[in-house]
This record gives structure tokens, sequence and C-alpha cells, in this order.
């Protein structure tokens, strides 16, 4: 870490080391999303191709960072997938947290997470091995990646437009993924498509 980072708050210390993660080729916002088959926690096996026709959110999530938790100890991300969710949309909850590293949580520690918190979601994945995060490039938690229906990258980016841990922050954030998300299910162009994703930097194998 940087002096420069170690001089400021932590909050914003650990949003640069994510900014400094090494980056990998992050697909075309505009173009299609990237193919991909996963498995889920429960050992469902899904591929974007079976989710032709409907919205797809990519969310990257490690729930010992504080920005993640942040989203999710005031409910805001669990309100966002329920509200989406009823709307046909599908939500996927990502860690590419490597084994032995921070972040990391197997299958059965997942599960009781995400119940723990009221995730409401349609699946969540443990890429431990980091194929489907580097597949998109995804540097942080959270960092979020909304397809459209056509198969098409629509967004990819933060969550929304305030990078801090603070809670009393979300009510004054433009919230990216609300605003793709009825973009695109409205019909309308999505008006700020990519952004820098902010967070705790994910922790590849």
């Amino acid at each position: 870490m940087t002096t420069i980072a170690r001089l400021l708050n932590p909050a914003l210390a650990l949003a640069l080391v994510a900014l400094a993660e090494p980056a990998f080729a992050a697909p075309s916002v505009g173009a299609k999303a990237p193919a991909f088959k996963i498995k889920d926690t429960n050992g469902k096996v899904y591929a974007l191709a079976d989710f032709k026709g409907k919205t797809v959110v990519l969310e990257w999530f490690n729930h010992g960072c504080p920005f993640v938790r942040k989203h999710y100890e005031s409910k805001n991300m669990q309100k966002l997938q329920k509200r989406w969710t009823d709307k046909g949309v599908v939500w996927l909850s990502v860690n590419s947290g490597a084994r032995g590293k921070e972040g990391f949580e197997d299958t059965k520690s997942t599960n009781k997470t995400a119940k723990a918190v009221g995730w409401a979601g349609t699946a969540l994945v443990v890429d431990d091995k980091g194929e489907l995060g580097k597949l998109y490039g995804a540097t942080a938690t959270p960092h979020m990646f909304v397809i459209d229906a056509q198969g098409n990258l629509v967004y990819a980016g933060a969550i929304d437009s305030i990078a801090s841990t603070d809670e009393a922050d979300l009510a004054k954030a433009d919230n990216y993924v609300d605003a793709a998300l009825t973009a695109v299910t409205t019909g309308e162009p999505v008006k700020v498509a990519q952004t820098q994703a902010y967070g705790c930097g994910v922790k590849y194998k």
C-alpha cells in the first residue's frame, strides 16, 4: 500500500487497494457478454445460455468486506435483489476469493452466511479458481454487471456513485445497477453504462 493510502482513512485506503488489484481482460460494454457455465452452492449447473430472454445480474461479493457489509447490513442489496428477482431478473452472486485467501468461503459456509443476511438472489456461486471472475474482469467486491435479455453486457462497474463504507451515504448515492435494470426492462438505453468499481480487491488464486 502506498504512503498516501496509509495516511487516508481506512475505508478509502481499502478502496485504493481494490483499484490496485491486477486487471484482467474485461468484456466490452455493449458487446455480447462472455458465455459461462457454473455450478451453484447447491450443485445446480447454470449456463448463461439458459437465461436467454432474461436480464441477468452478476454481483461479486465477500461478506467480510466492509463495502459489501454496508450494502447487506443496511439491507440495501437484499432489497435490490428481491425487487428485481420478483420482476423476473436472474441474480447470480459470485465469490471469487481463492482458498486460503481473505474472503474465501466454501459452499456450506456461503449458504449459511446467505441465510443469515437474508440474501434474496437467484443463485450463489463459489468461484474459488477465479474462472468466472477473470472472465468478467471482476476486481472488487462489490463489482456489478448487468446483461440484457439479448445477452449484451449493458452495465459494468460500481453498485453506486459513492465509494464509502458509510450506510448514511446510501440515500445520497445514485444506484447505477437499479438505474440500469430500470432502463433495460423498460426498453430504454442505459445512461451510465460503465463506472469504476470500488471495494475490497478480489483475492484470486
